[in-house]
């Protein structure tokens, strides 16, 4: 055996020494893990979560308010009043009433959605329509579409099962008033604006008709 292989043999034989003591002390491990970090001893935080079902938290509602907060407790309260409630649901729904509901208004016809609006809500809309319709003025309006759909707040009355959810639309859209000679007098036929609103839609869970109304703007 010549010296060169006589040297490798005994390198293989050190290698393999090695190779056996670092298994024996550091053990085997399958993949990527983390190092592992010892729990501090001083007690940890208590977090307040929304359980949904089989006690994992509600992410329809934690995806849309605070673990914890007045606005989350609402939520899980009117979903125990009505299982059926989803605050996702809740909010596309209410992206859809807020198109329609201004439209209306900007055209000055609150008939296809009077069943939407409370009563003091309908008579301030009205009453805005009746003095464009005095002073002769015609509104032209065009829809680009909603850019912002975000909770705002709610509150639940278990007494009552009434509810109320308030939400913040961000919404762009092309309208101008004229007057009765034609005359642009309010706002601009050419360019888009933003308009920000924050609604507050309310309904009693549990009752058999699902619609919401409008009950305060802002």
């Amino acid at each position: 055996m010549n010296n060169p292989l006589l040297q490798l043999l005994v390198l293989g034989g050190i290698a393999i020494f090695l190779i056996l003591r670092l298994r024996n002390v550091l053990g085997t491990r399958d993949g990527f893990e983390p190092p592992q970090v010892e729990a501090p001893d001083h007690p940890r935080p208590r977090f307040d979560v929304i359980e949904g079902t089989a006690g994992e938290p509600d992410h329809d509602i934690l995806d849309h308010a605070e673990a914890g907060s007045a606005t989350a407790r609402a939520l899980a309260a009117m979903k125990a009043a009505e299982p059926s409630f989803g605050v996702m649901d809740f909010l596309n729904g209410s992206k859809s009433a807020y198109e329609m509901i201004l439209m209306a208004f900007e055209r000055g016809d609150l008939s296809e959605v009077r069943p939407f609006l409370a009563e003091p809500v309908a008579a301030a809309f009205q009453s805005v329509i009746d003095a464009r319709t005095a002073n002769g003025q015609t509104v032209t309006a065009q829809y680009i579409g909603t850019r912002e759909t975000s909770l705002a707040g709610a509150e639940f009355d278990p007494a009552t099962g009434m509810a109320e959810i308030s939400v913040r639309f961000v919404g762009e859209l092309i309208a101008a008033t004229r007057d009765r000679a034609g005359h642009v007098v309010e706002g601009d036929p050419k360019a888009a604006r933003k308009q920000r609103d924050i609604w507050t839609f309310a309904r009693r869970m549990g009752q058999d008709d699902p619609n919401w109304q409008l009950v305060a703007t802002g």
